[in-house]
């Protein structure tokens, strides 16, 4: 047996939920990542004379309104929800760790920068993204930088409550003694023992990202209505769910199995980086 399959193993043993949740997670990462190659027919050509074909040899899952093939789409699909997810987790946690970090061990900066934080998320996300798409054209971009936006606040006060807690320990009170400079103890000190909360946090603010983007392309203020996104098919397919209701929840169901594998996965990722949690499974 491979060394990685005796490592997958041990995992699911361990922590079956991360172990189930981060397979399926990997599968769909890897259908979109590789969505141009394995898609069996262009998402965007159009054959009205074969719109809402059932399921066939030609086409597996069958067509929409406009003859599109439906696996395609939802094959496209999963790349462009895959990207969303992880640059606003990955924009939102890096922009939220610095912050926090500034917040929670720089007492000058901490008032004015959680007043900040305050206000920002005092904004819904759904009507920020709405106005940005009414300034700026609609984008993929644009639904990434809105998203990012709304989520950091919240890594902003976990960070923070994680370095105020950590700032009064002895270790960093010793190192403050010893004439450590702010930026080498948050580097030594603070930033690794955030590392943790933080993975876990990023996996949810992923998951959520997903579910507002397809929300938002839903509402017809996301994602251009050219690219085939999950919320985009089931707003062109909602007019025809009495006669293909799989118009509708196909794009639905990947949409939902997608959001309970990254969930899975950050409910496992918590119990194991946690030492009370871990501890408890022991």
């Amino acid at each position: 047996m491979a060394v990685g399959s005796v490592d997958f193993v041990r995992l699911a043993r361990e922590s079956p939920t991360l172990a189930f949740g981060g397979a399926i997670l990997a599968t769909i990462v890897a259908v979109g990542v590789l969505s141009p190659l394995i898609v069996p027919h262009d998402p965007l050509a159009m054959a009205p004379t074969r719109s809402l074909e059932p399921p066939s040899a030609i086409h597996l899952l069958g067509t929409d309104q406009l003859g599109r093939d439906l696996l395609s789409r939802i094959l496209v699909g999963t790349r462009i929800s895959i990207l969303v997810g992880a640059t606003v987790a990955a924009l939102a946690t890096a922009a939220g760790l610095a912050i926090g970090l500034l917040a929670g061990f720089v007492r000058v900066l901490d008032g004015p920068l959680m007043r900040v934080m305050d206000g920002v998320m005092s904004i819904p996300g759904v009507l920020f993204a709405i106005a940005l798409m009414a300034v700026f054209r609609a984008s993929v971009e644009t639904v990434v930088i809105a998203l990012a936006i709304v989520e950091i606040p919240r890594v902003v006060r976990l960070v923070r409550s994680v370095v105020l807690t950590l700032r009064e320990l002895p270790f960093v009170e010793g190192a403050v003694v010893s004439g450590a400079t702010t930026a080498g103890i948050i580097r030594r000190h603070i930033l690794p023992n955030t590392l943790a909360p933080l993975t876990v946090q990023a996996t949810y603010i992923a998951a959520s990202a997903i579910i507002v983007e397809a929300a938002l392309s839903f509402l017809g203020a996301g994602t251009p209505p050219e690219i085939p996104s999950w919320g985009n098919m089931m707003a062109s397919g909602r007019a025809f769910f009495l006669i293909d209701p799989m118009l509708v929840l196909l794009p639905g169901i990947v949409l939902t199995i997608t959001v309970l594998a990254i969930n899975l996965v950050g409910d496992g990722l918590r119990d194991r980086l946690d030492p009370k949690l871990r501890a408890a499974f022991k």
